[in-house]
């Protein structure tokens, strides 16, 4: 051990769910001080050689559970036989969001990164080419009257879908191909350039089904993805060249034409293209959240009627604790771009990073009783801070933290309207488990409703 010179670092409840796995987070280790010096101390190690096959079948749970073995909120280990240093926690979210020697490069396993990003995106950007990009996507996401816009496309094309029906339907498979053909309304993209809209809402959810699978299921989704692009691509190169045209200000004309990067350039048609479907998947993916939001309604009825009676203040601080209890992302990744000193652990260059996403928003020391849903917790995406973190922490304008999560709130709280109008849909009761050892996890079995019925 050596010293180094430092300033220091700065209701109701139930139980909706059951888990695989899992357990209660423990205090981190105290760090000791010798007058103005701070001891550097060694970060825990896991005594596993390679924790490649505990990730898989741990899951969510995999950072938090060798936290709590350790009493720490930071160990080393290896991931497909790469040194990895784990974190958790509000002080961790803090380096990961606010910490300008933080980069997204060479993070994430490039299956993971191709099918969630692809190369040359805007998380693979820094300095002032990412913030460029970034105020892009947040002129594209958080444009007050562009979500009330993509919010009433969604509704529109859930009324439609579920007009005259009476049967029971898969909700996430439903939702999913609802918000496929309100994000390509919104997006800019014609009808006419679009084939056959169910077909790309099975692609845009096998790329997110099957992120968290290594072999031939990520192949086929990267092949899926690889298909979307070059379709997108052709939509881009007909708008330059004046043989399609789109409305002012939608997303098609910002990304595909308006957009120029630091060099004063257009983005080439395969980068816009990209970025482009880094709407469209995202957006689709919230039928994830939508299926999350019928199981919460299910397991706490109170709400449905309650919902269905007005009460429309509350709606967020339902939605907003639907998102920090049920499991979206379990962890993202980061490297380092030179040495860094966090809480007394020397963090050398180079380093890779993953913040436990799931376990910080679990951890009980955050969020007391955190298994149990209360929605009395009043969180919300707007305070921009480093303990509720489901889509990242600090400013979107400046970090890496999704630009997508004012989207996210407003089409699920319309969706918490739908569901709950009168006369209420009726959802399937299922079994309260979410099994955490799958990336990414949905409730089992798959929820299914009916509209039209009572609760």
């Amino acid at each position: 051990m050596y010293l180094v010179c430092s300033d220091g670092v700065t209701g109701d409840t139930v139980q909706p769910f059951r888990i695989s796995g899992g357990g209660t987070s423990a205090a981190p280790k105290s760090s000791a001080t010798e007058g103005g010096w701070q001891k550097v101390k060694p970060i825990p190690q896991t005594s596993s050689f390679d924790s490649t096959l505990a990730l898989f079948r741990e899951g969510y749970t995999f950072i938090s559970n060798r936290c709590d073995e350790l009493g720490t909120d930071i160990f080393q280990g290896r991931l497909m036989l790469r040194s990895v240093v784990c974190m958790r926690g509000e002080e961790a979210a803090r380096l990961f969001y606010g910490a300008e020697d933080v980069t997204r490069v060479g993070a994430m396993p490039w299956t993971v990164l191709r099918l969630l990003q692809d190369k040359d995106s805007v998380q693979q950007l820094d300095g002032a080419a990412h913030l460029r990009r970034k105020a892009m996507f947040i002129d594209v996401t958080m444009d007050d009257d562009a979500v009330a816009s993509l919010v009433e496309r969604f509704r529109q094309h859930w009324l439609i879908h579920f007009e005259g029906r009476d049967g029971d339907c898969d909700l996430r498979e439903t939702a999913n191909l609802i918000l496929t053909k309100a994000s390509a309304d919104w997006i800019g993209i014609p009808p006419r350039w679009r084939d056959d809209d169910a077909e790309l809402a099975r692609q845009l959810a096998r790329m997110i089904d099957r992120t968290g699978r290594p072999g031939p299921a990520a192949w086929l989704a990267l092949a899926s993805r690889r298909r979307i692009e070059r379709w997108l691509a052709r939509i881009i190169a007909a708008l330059r060249d004046g043989s399609l045209e789109v409305p002012q200000g939608c997303a098609l004309r910002q990304i595909g034409s308006d957009y120029q990067d630091v060099g004063g350039e257009q983005l080439s048609p395969e980068v816009a293209a990209i970025e482009l479907l880094n709407l469209l998947r995202p957006i689709a993916a919230i039928s994830r959240w939508i299926v999350f939001l019928a199981l919460a309604l299910a397991q706490n009825p109170q709400w449905l009627e309650r919902f269905g009676h007005g009460h429309d203040d509350e709606i967020e601080d339902f939605v907003e604790e639907v998102r920090r209890l049920y499991p979206f992302f379990p962890f993202v990744g980061a490297r380092l771009t030179r040495s860094h000193d966090w809480l007394g652990y020397s963090l050398r260059e180079g380093s890779w990073l993953l913040l436990d996403l799931y376990g910080t928003t679990h951890d009980p020391r955050l969020f007391p009783s955190p298994m149990n849903f209360s929605a009395d917790r009043k969180l919300t995406w707007r305070e921009c801070g480093f303990r509720f973190i489901p889509h990242g922490g600090g400013r979107p304008d400046s970090s890496h933290r999704c630009p997508g999560e004012k989207i996210t709130v407003e089409i699920l709280k319309e969706s918490v309207k739908l569901l709950c109008g009168l006369p209420p849909f009726r959802i399937t009761p299922v079994s309260a488990e979410v099994p955490l050892s799958a990336i990414p996890a949905s409730p089992v079995p798959t929820i299914r409703v009916a509209p039209g019925s009572s609760a």
